[in-house]
């Protein structure tokens, strides 16, 4: 699942950049309103988080431009500011969502999954794929011998197979997914952890077809 993070404050940005990522999120990061709405625009994100004081242009200004171009992404606005009127502005300018610093990390992750669950049409949190159960709130992976470890980077790839069962899944897509812009993937990564996710799920559990990607059905 990736996710755009809009923040100028760089030490708050970069915190919340690596906190994300340990919890499974692919995170882009832009610190101005213009660069943000400019990836809002051209890339498809799950979420994006939105500070409302930004240089160039404002975060209400941000949503405001998205929405007439009916770009339909949920927006988590954040600011320093615990100010109803502000409040009422940007979720009446097209915010799905609006949450006071300082936060607790554990709120803003629940907001998050909250926040994709109503965008996707998925009141269910429980995913199942075969004999595999995916719990994504609580990151708990569980087949027919119990629960199965996963590192991170595991556990979200092997959501982004499931949600998109059926369908053969690239490893550019993989990649856009789970890596930032400006990371640097080794050529095999993405073969390494298909390896591994078999040997913890059963080798037929992942099929892949060469030259095309891998899918789960």
């Amino acid at each position: 699942m990736r996710l755009l993070l809009i923040e100028d404050d760089a030490s708050l940005g970069s915190v919340l950049k690596r906190a994300l990522e340990k919890h499974s999120y692919g995170v882009d990061w832009v610190q101005d309103g213009e660069s943000g709405l400019a990836a809002i625009e051209d890339l498809n994100y799950s979420v994006v988080i939105l500070e409302l004081n930004l240089p160039k242009l404002s975060g209400l200004e941000v949503v405001r431009s998205a929405r007439q171009k009916n770009i339909t992404v949920p927006i988590l606005l954040l600011s320093a500011m615990d100010n109803p009127m502000q409040k009422v502005e940007g979720l009446d300018g097209g915010a799905d969502d609006y949450l006071v610093k300082p936060f607790d990390l554990d709120e803003l992750l629940a907001r998050l999954r909250a926040l994709c669950r109503r965008h996707d049409g998925r009141p269910q949190v429980v995913l199942k794929s075969g004999n595999v159960e995916i719990d994504p709130a609580a990151m708990v992976v569980r087949d027919a011998s119990g629960q199965v470890p996963m590192t991170a980077k595991e556990f979200q790839m092997l959501m982004l197979l499931v949600e998109r069962a059926g369908k053969y899944v690239t490893k550019s897509d993989i990649e856009y997914a789970l890596y930032s812009a400006e990371s640097a993937v080794e050529s095999n990564t993405t073969e390494v952890m298909i390896y591994n996710l078999r040997k913890k799920l059963g080798s037929d559990f992942i099929k892949s077809v060469r030259g095309i990607g891998y899918i789960v059905q």
